[in-house]
């Protein structure tokens, strides 16, 4: 089933009755004027194992313990934003896999060479996904690209992923010309910056269905961070991001702040067209059967990550 992507953006109040989210909205039901009938009708609630995801945009925000519970217990990732919209934070489920213990030692136990080869998968699915990305949007050669893809060693030493970023970059915005990726860097950067905050969310809350630790990476090792294993594997999915902010861009807005039009079309991300071996799902399952398939990795039952295909 498709898990459902929840964004709250005004003031609410968020609680549980009968495994149900309760939202209510204080502006509505401090209003003396409105009839109760219409303070009645103005509450909604939805299955909290209907949802995937769910972001707390808005600083008057109150939720309960009891929905932090569930929501954690049915795996969903929640992502909190700071006073500029940004996700800032993530809250994950500790345990959400029977045989947990017996995948982290398996993650744990991953020798070094296979750690290089699954990164070698990942930077040829990567470059290969942006290669198909450049071409749809702008129709640019991309033959190099494919090329760099094929020629990645075990762990990258000739960082084709830097070789292709650079090519990549430059070219993918022709209405920025002088487009430079940087996480402060001008805009469409904002739009990038939210659209990966999302899908590092729905990747790490995959992982962690899978029984693996998100800190843990195959290549990335930040001491700081806590999702290096989510950076490792959101890697081939990060062009789905870029296809769908060059068509907000290409659309001529204003996008030197992100509407809420522009983060209603960036939360559709989990729910964005995937294919992994011929067979079409949204994003957010086909990060479950890629997460699946490293722990299978992991285990020593296969050696190759299930990764999409533009």
């Amino acid at each position: 089933m498709i898990k459902r992507t929840l964004c709250f953006n005004n003031p609410a109040y968020l609680s549980l009755r009968n495994k149900q989210l309760v939202i209510k909205l204080p502006e509505v039901e401090c209003n003396d004027t409105l009839p109760e009938a219409f303070k009645r009708d103005a509450t909604r609630t939805i299955p909290i194992e209907d949802i995937g995801v769910i972001l707390l945009d808005n600083k008057q925000i109150t939720i309960t313990q009891g929905v932090l519970e569930a929501l954690l217990a049915n795996n969903c990732a929640v992502i909190s934003c700071d006073s500029s919209h940004m996700p800032t934070g993530l809250l994950l489920p500790l345990e959400s896999h029977t045989l947990q213990s017996e995948r982290f030692r398996n993650q744990l136990d991953a020798s070094l060479p296979l750690k290089k080869q699954l990164w070698q998968q990942t930077i040829q699915a990567k470059i290969t996904n942006q290669a198909t990305a450049l071409q749809r949007v702008v129709g640019c050669e991309v033959g190099n690209m494919r090329s760099w893809a094929r020629d990645v060693r075990s762990g990258d030493p000739d960082n084709y992923e830097a070789r292709a970023a650079a090519y990549y970059w430059q070219t993918f915005f022709p209405r920025h010309p002088h487009f430079v990726r940087g996480r402060e860097g001008e805009p469409p950067n904002n739009l990038l910056n939210y659209g990966y905050a999302i899908l590092r969310a729905t990747v790490a809350r995959s992982l962690v269905g899978s029984g693996l630790l998100p800190t843990l990476g195959i290549h990335h090792h930040n001491r700081y961070n806590a999702y290096c294993l989510a950076d490792d594997i959101m890697e081939p999915y990060r062009p789905y991001v870029d296809i769908l902010v060059a068509e907000i861009v290409n659309e001529g807005k204003d996008i030197t702040q992100l509407t809420t039009d522009i983060k209603s079309r960036l939360l559709t991300i989990p729910i964005l067209d995937v294919v992994i071996d011929n067979r079409r799902s949204p994003l957010m399952i086909a990060t479950t059967r890629t997460s699946a398939s490293l722990a299978a990795c992991f285990a020593g039952e296969t050696r190759r990550i299930a990764y999409p295909v533009l």
